[in-house]
């Protein structure tokens, strides 16, 4: 699949942006399913892909990340290449979250929030993704975003509304990443 970076040609910025990961490669087993750690792969490719969002020129405000130990290990791993040092909101609700809830959460999000960030697992990210997409964006990003969402595939959205007026159908996809795993 193909890597669909937001470039400065594109158009005005929206007023936000949002940037919804699912957590990178983890092990097939663990202490339990919340406890899986994430593989050698799993870590290279989440910390390539914070360097991806980095050289897009992407910075959250915001970052919400599911307690289980493979999104938190992929945030770290993303934040630390990338050279964030916000502190996440870990969110024990997208361990098993819906689209839905996922979406309640995103509504949450402070008004000054510029940018802001789910690290969460499948199939609730991509649907979710696949939910948001206006169907105004990047066609090429679009078409491979529904070709598969493996681990560390990443979306990139502009919102024009408010987080509070957040509503499927309502946000324009800028990039598609998908991870190498």
């Amino acid at each position: 699949m193909e890597n669909h970076r937001v470039t400065s040609s594109d158009p005005a910025p929206a007023r936000r942006r949002l940037v919804l990961v699912r957590h990178a490669k983890a092990e097939a087993w663990g202490e339990d399913d919340h406890a899986r750690l994430l593989t050698e792969k799993g870590r290279a490719d989440a910390s390539e892909a914070g360097r991806w969002l980095a050289e897009s020129g992407f910075v959250p405000d915001r970052a919400l990340v599911s307690s289980a130990t493979r999104a938190r290990e992929t945030w770290s791993l993303m934040s630390e290449a990338a050279g964030w040092e916000l502190a996440p909101v870990i969110e024990p609700a997208l361990f098993a979250a819906s689209p839905d809830t996922v979406l309640d959460l995103l509504r949450e999000a402070p008004a000054d929030a510029r940018s802001v960030m789910v690290v969460g697992h499948n199939p609730t990210i991509a649907y979710l993704a696949q939910l948001l997409d206006d169907g105004g964006g990047d066609a090429a990003a679009s078409a491979a975003m529904v070709g598969g969402y493996p681990p560390c595939a990443m979306t990139v959205f502009d919102v024009v509304d408010a987080w509070t007026d957040l509503e499927f159908a309502s946000a324009s996809l800028r990039a598609f990443r998908a991870g190498r795993s």
